[in-house]
């Protein structure tokens, strides 16, 4: 696990940027799993400004994203696909049969966990995850005590991520219970792994992500069983690490640091 520290969420966000924007330069085809919520925001930004500006295209990339609500139509504004949307797709080129969300709206949800795990492999596997951490520790939506060795599936939120969920949905009420996501063990099946994290509340969780000890209390310390993950925070959401890290500058003035985008 390499862990880089951003000044802030905007270093933060470029750093991302030029992260993914390398590693699609220097391969020819690439599969992303990609995430949502509100640090994602500001690095799809980033990804479009670089698209406009001529320095990467993505019709060569197909993606996958980590989850969605179960009965939450497509153009609800909270629904991941409206998210994907908004953010992302309706900027770039990538492809509309090259984009991958699952399907909320299935008459069999569990069918379609087991359809989105096949269509994963069908398209040869995830090579670069984007992931976000929660307050509580769950990557997608695996919340603590999932399974480490988790398929995606159905899962019930917490009410402590129906709490934060709740503004945007208008309610506690109004949020749904029910969500498709990815499992860990999907996840971790990844090639390589990049993780984003800001803000002070984040700082609990990404302490236990790289310090603490592996456990389903914290899903996201799993990764550090991955042999391919990089953690990039800023100093709010590093702010309870004991150990010194990496920064955005030392890794840019690295000789070796074209070696992260090689996929080695």
């Amino acid at each position: 696990m390499k862990v880089i520290v951003a000044k802030d969420y905007d270093e933060l966000c470029r750093f991302a940027g030029h992260f993914v924007t390398r590693w699609l330069q220097m391969h020819e085809r690439v599969v992303l799993g990609l995430a949502t919520g509100n640090t994602m925001i500001g690095f799809y930004k980033v990804l479009v400004e670089k698209y406009r500006r001529g320095e990467v295209s993505f019709k060569n990339v197909v993606t996958f994203n980590l989850d969605e609500f179960v009965g939450v139509e497509v153009t609800h504004e909270q629904s991941y696909h409206y998210y994907m949307k908004k953010h992302f797709f309706d900027h770039v080129d990538i492809a509309e049969d090259a984009r991958f969300l699952p399907d909320g709206l299935a008459k069999d949800v569990l069918a379609e966990c087991e359809r989105y795990e096949r269509l994963i492999k069908e398209k040869g596997g995830i090579d670069l995850m984007m992931l976000g951490i929660g307050k509580n520790g769950h990557i997608a939506f695996n919340e603590p005590t999932s399974s480490l060795a988790s398929r995606t599936r159905v899962k019930r939120l917490e009410d402590e991520t129906v709490e934060a969920l709740a503004q945007g949905f208008g309610g506690k009420e109004k949020v749904p219970r029910y969500v498709i996501t990815m499992g860990i063990g999907t996840i971790m099946e990844s090639r390589h792994i990049l993780m984003l994290a800001s803000g002070k509340g984040k700082a609990c969780a990404v302490k236990d992500m790289v310090e603490g000890p592996i456990g389903a209390y914290c899903p996201a310390t799993v990764l550090q069983l991955h042999p391919h993950v990089f953690v990039v925070i800023d100093e709010d959401a590093g702010s309870l690490l004991t150990r010194k890290y990496d920064t955005v500058s030392s890794v840019l003035s690295d000789p070796y640091e074209e070696y992260f985008y090689e996929g080695k």
